[in-house]
């Protein structure tokens, strides 16, 4: 399993790739979360998807897309300002130019590759330690993102923890809430599991 930034696909294997992120978006956010989403053709996409986002991928060696992300600038449209303002104090993001939004994170847990005895599949460790180099690759030091408080659990668990922005509130079915992950070397040695592969030029030199 290995790591890929992707912006603008450049070939015939990188756009491939992104369809089958967005169809891996569609059965964790439409068929297994039961969220209200659009969803064309097999694949699930919004508005966001056309601000030239760069997605952080997790494939498998067998070319499956098995975790995603969407990373976009704070200070430009974001879900958590234009979708989601009522987990914001007084709905406003003090957002700045060192800091990304990330949100549409999913990872495929029905993998068998990756899945170990602990209660967190492989591929999340994956997509931690990618987005955090990419992050750090391209000179951000902090990430804002709305997640639900399961997930956010799992984050303090793993030593990465979200310092909430605003309280806890529920969307649809869902409790959610707003909050920042810093971004730094330390915390990316942290979560990086063992043999982990990365296509990211990272300030911490080629990972092997």
């Amino acid at each position: 399993m290995q790591i890929l930034a992707i912006s603008t696909p450049r070939t015939v294997q990188e756009a491939e790739l992104l369809q089958r992120h967005h169809q891996l978006r569609a059965r964790v956010f439409s068929d297994r979360l039961g969220w209200e989403v659009l969803v064309v053709d097999g694949g699930e996409a919004d508005v966001f998807d056309q601000h030239r986002p760069t997605y952080i991928l997790a494939v498998s060696e067998s070319g499956r897309v098995v975790g995603c992300a969407r990373l976009l600038p704070a200070t430009g449209p974001t879900m958590v300002l234009d979708v989601f303002p009522a987990l914001l104090p007084d709905g406003q993001l003090k957002a700045h130019p060192a800091m990304i939004e990330s949100s549409r994170f999913c990872v495929d847990t029905s993998l068998a590759e990756g899945k170990g005895e602990g209660s967190i599949h492989e591929a999340t460790f994956i997509m931690f330690a990618g987005i955090i180099e990419w992050s750090m690759a391209n000179g951000y030091t902090e990430i804002v993102t709305v997640t639900d408080l399961r997930f956010e659990r799992i984050l303090a668990r793993v030593g990465w923890p979200l310092r909430r922005i605003g309280e806890p509130k529920k969307i649809g079915v869902t409790m959610a809430v707003a909050g920042i992950l810093s971004v730094n070397s330390e915390v990316f040695l942290k979560l990086r599991p063992g043999g982990y592969r990365s296509q990211i030029k990272s300030c911490l030199g080629r990972v092997a």
